[in-house]
């Protein structure tokens, strides 16, 4: 079947996208979530290639390719330009945009966009194990860019709740910092138990700032 893993790769995201959906107590207009998912498909060249420039800036400066320096680089070009993207659909439809919890809901739903495009690539280049490939994913990459991007969305709504701006920075910060541990630790140890302990652990605090949002008027 030579769609299936597309549809392997697929799947996570929409799986993902429908438990937050599922969980916003005001729906979102289904025309801007879905053109919210596909800016953050659409920027996954422009952050690849943004990556490639990085790495090829700082290695000439002894920065190795897997270092814990190499990786907060890495991961901030991601959470970065996943909030742009969320960010750019937003401007344009401001009258949708009326709850801090759509801060979260908007950015999340961008970073399941980012990550289908990464699940298909993995899935057609792992072929026969597609289907652990997905399993995987679901349980890891993909729970990762929903978890860094709603922190990073959860301070976005506390700056504008609260007019401080630095409060999206630390929110950036936070939510490349989880970004960058959560890589460390697939590369450090085994992919599975340690990694995915991890991003439990920072889901019950995330899901919490998600749960807070969503009874503020």
């Amino acid at each position: 079947m030579p769609y299936l893993p597309l549809i392997l790769g697929l799947l996570p995201s929409f799986a993902w996208l429908v438990f937050y959906l599922e969980e916003d107590p005001h729906p979102e207009p289904k025309p801007l979530i879905f053109e919210t998912f596909l800016a953050g498909a659409g920027i996954t060249l422009i952050v690849l290639g943004a990556q490639y420039f990085f790495n090829g800036l700082v290695q000439p400066y002894g920065i190795a390719q897997y270092s814990l320096l190499s990786f907060f680089g890495l991961a901030a070009i991601e959470e970065l330009f996943k909030f742009l993207s969320a960010r750019a659909v937003i401007s344009q439809h401001l009258g949708d945009f009326d709850e801090p919890v759509d801060a979260m809901i908007y950015i999340i739903v961008a970073a399941l966009g980012f990550a289908a495009v990464e699940n298909v690539a993995a899935a057609f280049k792992a072929q026969e194990i597609f289907f652990e490939t997905a399993t995987l994913r679901f349980i890891g990459a993909t729970l990762l860019h929903t978890l860094g991007s709603g922190l990073l969305g959860y301070y976005w709504a506390r700056s504008i709740l609260e007019n401080r701006q630095s409060l999206l920075f630390t929110g950036f910060a936070l939510a490349t910092l989880l970004h960058t541990i959560f890589n460390y630790l697939i590369i450090r140890f085994e992919p599975v138990v340690i990694p995915t302990t991890f991003l439990i652990v920072a889901a019950l605090f995330i899901l919490y700032d998600f749960e807070k949002l969503k009874h503020i008027k």
